[in-house]
């Protein structure tokens, strides 16, 4: 029997096997580290990242909005300029609107004004409708009408009887009505002013954040607020060192020929569409009103900025010398405003400006 025949591997093989086998594991294990540290750190980046979320969120919306408000304050300058420059005159300019939109909103407010221009009679205009108005004076010495309108102008009688006027006219945006007497001398003004105004939409991350553009105000709104007045129009009472007062109400109507939009350069033409002065002198009884539609809480909070003199002479007990603006008749304002000038004749003054917006 031949005896079987082992090999024997001779030491330097051995260890040069041995030392194959020690590599591949050691090749496993940094691989497996590798891994396990790309988990540890994707895990720890997540963390971060749900953390810093809510921050970063906040901080694109503060951008935003800041940016939303740096157009709001350049277009307000852009249409004071334009406002005041003659007619089918403006400028150019470019915006950068990347987050926000930009909208013409028609019909935001609605202004009524009326005054007396003479002391001998006191009158009013009321009962509107489509197509006439009723014409009471006091001392009966109102003859006749002549209505300005956006279409031209027209002369009108008044009807003894009962003081109606036919006009027949489709009265709409705005009008200006001038009672005459027999003499042909105007004795009262009634104007009726229709204002539009821009928006500016951005998107944040709690909703849209609204910037109304109207009549030289500024209002706005967080999705997740309340409204917020930064501005007012421009109503301006002051008494004259000659001893008498005065009273300014500039309007502001901004028509919007076409659409806005968006774009990361939106270049705008801000042009004027001219002006009307429909009062410039001594006036009496004068009384202005006016209806906002942005929101139901604008108008009181106007009412509440003009009355706020009256307001506190009122609790002191000192409306028999008050001089200012004062509520028509119920005192929060909702039947108009007037001038407390203890029998005076108020300087009035009225500026109506147009401002064409397009692209």
């Amino acid at each position: 029997m031949i005896p079987k025949c082992e090999r024997i591997m001779p030491p330097v093989e051995r260890y040069r096997t041995r030392s194959h086998c020690s590599s591949e594991d050691a090749a496993v294990s940094e691989v497996l580290g590798v891994i396990m540290m790309l988990a540890m750190v994707v895990s720890i980046m997540g963390g971060v990242w749900i953390f810093l979320n809510p921050y970063i969120t906040d901080f694109e919306d503060n951008t935003n909005w800041n940016a939303a408000n740096g157009i709001a304050d350049r277009l307000e300058d852009r249409i004071d300029v334009a406002a005041d420059s003659p007619e089918g005159t403006g400028i150019r300019h470019n915006l950068g609107m990347r987050t926000s939109m930009l909208q013409g909103v028609s019909n935001l407010e609605i202004w009524s004004i009326s005054a007396d221009l003479s002391s001998a009679d006191i009158v009013k205009i009321t009962a509107y409708n489509t197509t006439s108005f009723i014409v009471s004076s006091i001392n009966s010495t109102a003859e006749k009408v002549l209505i300005h309108h956006e279409n031209g102008i027209g002369e009108f009688p008044i009807l003894d009887a009962d003081g109606m006027v036919n006009h027949n006219l489709q009265l709409t945006d705005w009008y200006v009505i001038t009672v005459l007497n027999g003499d042909d001398e105007p004795i009262h003004k009634t104007v009726k002013y229709t204002i539009s105004g821009l928006r500016i939409i951005t998107s944040l991350g709690n909703g849209e954040h609204e910037i109304y553009l109207v009549n030289n105000a500024r209002i706005e709104h967080f999705a997740d607020s309340a409204w917020e007045i930064s501005k007012f129009p421009r109503v301006e009472f002051d008494e004259l060192a000659t001893g008498g007062v005065r009273l300014s109400i500039i309007l502001t109507n901004i028509a919007v020929s076409g659409s806005l939009g968006s774009a990361n350069k939106l270049g705008l033409d801000i042009i004027s569409g001219g002006s009307i002065n429909p009062f410039s002198g001594l006036c009496y009884n004068v009384r202005f009103s006016l209806t906002n539609s942005v929101a139901p809480v604008i108008t009181p909070q106007y009412d509440d900025q003009w009355l706020s003199k009256y307001t506190l002479n009122r609790a002191s007990g000192t409306l028999d010398s008050f001089i200012g603006l004062a509520p028509f008749e119920r005192a929060s304002g909702a039947d108009g405003i007037t001038v407390s000038s203890l029998g005076e004749a108020v300087y009035f003054d009225v500026s109506i400006n147009e401002v064409v917006v397009e692209r």
